[in-house]
C-alpha cells in the first residue's frame, strides 16, 4: 500500500526556512558559484581580523609562542611607551590640518575647473596626473625637491632673497612638509567634486538668479550646499586614510620617523613593533585601539551628518 502524504504534510517539506524548494535550489546554486570568494573572505580577512585579537592580548615575538597576557599591551600603550603620544600627536596633527586644506584646495580647483574655458580638457588632466603617480615615487620626488641642500625649493628661495628652510630635516617643519607633498594629489577628490558639479540642477542657478544672487551668493548658497553630500563622502575616506598614513613618511624618512620623532605617525609605529621589534602582540593591540578610535570618529560623523549634509528631494 502506498502512502500519499497529505497536503500538511507535503507543505512543511517544501518549505526549508521558509524558502520554496525554487528558492533553495536557487540560494546553493549562488552559494557554490560564490563559494570560492567566500572561503577567500574567511581566510585573508576574517581569520586575520580574530587572530589579530587574539595576539593582542598576548605577548608575541613570531619566533616563540603566544603567551596570553589580557589587556597588557593596552595598559603599556597609555602608561609605559612614550612614543604612542607622540605618534597620536603627530597624526591627529596631520588629519585636523590635511582634511580641511585638501577640502578647501580641492573644491576650488573643480569649481575653476568647472568653467567653460579653451584648453579645459588639458587643465583637467594636469590637475589630475599627480594623483596616478605611485606613493613612493612622489615621496621620493618630493624628498629630492624639499633637500635642504640642493632641493628646487630652497634654490627659489635663495635666488628671491628668502631664508631657506629645513623641511623634511627640521622637526618644526617636517610635518607642513608632508601635508605639502599630501596636498600635490588632490586630484583623486578634486575629480569627484567636479562630477559632483556637473550634477547640479542648473534650474536651481536660475532660480537664484531670478531672486538676484550674484556669483558668490550662488556658490554659498547654491554649490556648496548641493555638494555636502560629496564632502561627507570624501570626509569619511580621508580621515581613515589620514589616520592610516604611513607610506610617504616612511620613505622620505627610511621608517626612523625623523627628525626627533615628528614624523613618527601612529601606523609607522605600528609597523616598526610589529616589523622591526617583532612585537606582534602590542602591534595588534595597536591596531586595535586604532580601529576602535576611527570607528568612533567615523560614527560620530554619521551621527552629525543629519546637521549639515543636504541631499535634495528631502524634506528640510
Amino acid at each position: 500500500m502506498v502512502h500519499v502524504p497529505n497536503s500538511v504534510t507535503r507543505r512543511r517539506r517544501a518549505v526549508w526556512f521558509g524558502l520554496t524548494p525554487m528558492t533553495q535550489r536557487h540560494l546553493i546554486s549562488g552559494l557554490l558559484f560564490i563559494s570560492p570568494w567566500l572561503v577567500g573572505v574567511l581566510i585573508f580577512t576574517f581569520y586575520p581580523i580574530a587572530s589579530s585579537f587574539y595576539y593582542s592580548l598576548t605577548n608575541y615575538d613570531v619566533i616563540s609562542a603566544p603567551r596570553f597576557i589580557g589587556f597588557e599591551n593596552y595598559v603599556n600603550a597609555f602608561t609605559t611607551d612614550p612614543i604612542f603620544y607622540q605618534a597620536i600627536s603627530n597624526t591627529l596633527f596631520y588629519a585636523v590640518v590635511f582634511l580641511p586644506l585638501n577640502l578647501v584646495v580641492a573644491v576650488s580647483v573643480a569649481l575653476l575647473l568647472n568653467l567653460q574655458v579653451r584648453g579645459l580638457a588639458a587643465y583637467r588632466t594636469l590637475f589630475f596626473l599627480p594623483s596616478i603617480v605611485p606613493d613612493i615615487a612622489a615621496a621620493m620626488l618630493w624628498a629630492w625637491i624639499l633637500n635642504p641642500q640642493f632641493g628646487l625649493i630652497n634654490m627659489l628661495l635663495k635666488t628671491l632673497g628668502l631664508p631657506t628652510l629645513g623641511w623634511l630635516s627640521d622637526p618644526y617643519w617636517s610635518k607642513p612638509a608632508l601635508i605639502l607633498i599630501g596636498l600635490w594629489g588632490f586630484g583623486g577628490s578634486m575629480v569627484i567634486y567636479l562630477a559632483a558639479l556637473q550634477d547640479i540642477p542648473q534650474h536651481l542657478y536660475e532660480a537664484a538668479e531670478i531672486d538676484g544672487a550674484g556669483v558668490s551668493a550662488k556658490t554659498w548658497h547654491v554649490t556648496l550646499p548641493m555638494l555636502t553630500p560629496t564632502i561627507f563622502f570624501n570626509l569619511v575616506l580621508g580621515l581613515i586614510g589620514a589616520f592610516q598614513y604611513f607610506t610617504t613618511a616612511f620613505v622620505v624618512t627610511g621608517g626612523s620617523g625623523g627628525p626627533a620623532g615628528s614624523t613618527t605617525f601612529y601606523a609607522m609605529m605600528i609597523y616598526n613593533n610589529a616589523f622591526r621589534y617583532f612585537k606582534m602582540g602590542y602591534a595588534s593591540a595597536l591596531s586595535w585601539m586604532l580601529f576602535a578610535f576611527v570607528f568612533l570618529v567615523t560614527w560620530l560623523i554619521f551621527k552629525t551628518s543629519g546637521r549639515w549634509v543636504y541631499y535634495e528631494g528631502e524634506r528640510a
